[in-house]
């Protein structure tokens, strides 16, 4: 039998939190072949270690350096078995048996490039991230600088698809990304250039770009503990901006470049504005 699903795991300093995730994998995770890999990324926090003898039928690989998000994917992936992987945050939980469905939805696609589900926090608060457009001029300029919800497609999150729908878009997050493994191998994978942050939009720009369609499935959610592994401090907010201005460069640099300047721009006012905030 063909192994169906290889769901990827990169963790970092977040032991506790891995743990919850293996275990509702493990509860919800049926009728299908499937296997898990955990990448550590050079935690400085050794206690996933632990976690080995408990979950014996993971693979679990441990990374010599931290070289972010998107090297520690692909490294993964490339020891993958899968039809199909599931880029997977350790701060997630399965909330049901709902990866057959989803599966079986990838498979009825014919130009089928992602798939991203319903998050919602510890709360119960939908994650607006959930479901999103390619950054433009527009939208950026919402994102960056005002509050206020439109409601239309043009908006950054697509408040015009309500959440519990089933709908084509452009971008979703890559806590919970699912994708064909030889169609992800095809396109170049995660731009390995981000350290974190920006590359699962890059990663779903790249797929439309390919003539591939991503997909948002809000029939089914998952709980994110969003941010356990994030401090908000410098070193986010340089990671943060600068991964939006890698974005930036490689799309809009050459062949936008009016839309380049503005957003380049408002990139350096908001950076600046965030590093006010902090002191």
């Amino acid at each position: 039998m063909n192994m169906k699903l290889s769901v990827i795991i990169v963790n970092y300093n977040v032991a506790q939190l891995l743990r919850s995730c293996l275990l509702s994998l493990q509860k919800y995770i049926q009728e299908i072949d499937y296997e898990v890999i955990v990448i550590d990324n050079a935690s400085t926090d050794n206690s996933w270690t632990d976690l080995i003898p408990e979950f014996p039928g993971v693979h679990f690989i441990s990374s010599e350096i931290n070289g972010g998000f998107s090297k520690a994917n692909n490294r993964a992936i490339q020891a993958a078995k899968g039809e199909y992987i599931l880029l997977l945050n350790p701060d997630t939980e399965f909330e049901g048996f709902y990866m057959k469905e989803l599966l079986d939805f990838a498979d009825s696609q014919p130009a089928f490039g992602c798939l991203g589900v319903r998050m919602h926090d510890v709360e119960g608060n939908f994650l607006p991230e959930s479901k999103r457009s390619v950054p433009d001029m527009f939208n950026s300029f919402e994102k960056l600088f005002t509050n206020f919800k439109k409601n239309n497609s043009k908006s950054y999150y697509r408040n015009d698809i309500e959440e519990n729908a089933v709908a084509e878009i452009e971008v979703m997050t890559g806590a919970f990304l699912l994708a064909k493994k030889d169609v992800y191998e095809k396109i170049g994978g995660l731009d390995e250039a981000y350290f974190m942050y920006g590359e699962d939009i890059d990663l779903c720009y790249t797929f439309l770009r390919n003539g591939y369609k991503n997909f948002y499935y809000g029939k089914v959610s998952i709980l994110h503990h969003k941010g356990e592994s994030t401090i908000k401090n410098e070193v986010y907010l340089k990671r943060f901006y600068g991964a939006m201005q890698i974005f930036i460069d490689k799309y809009y640099k050459e062949s936008k470049p009016v839309q380049y300047s503005f957003l380049k721009a408002g990139l350096k006012l908001r950076y600046q504005i965030e590093k006010i905030k902090l002191k």
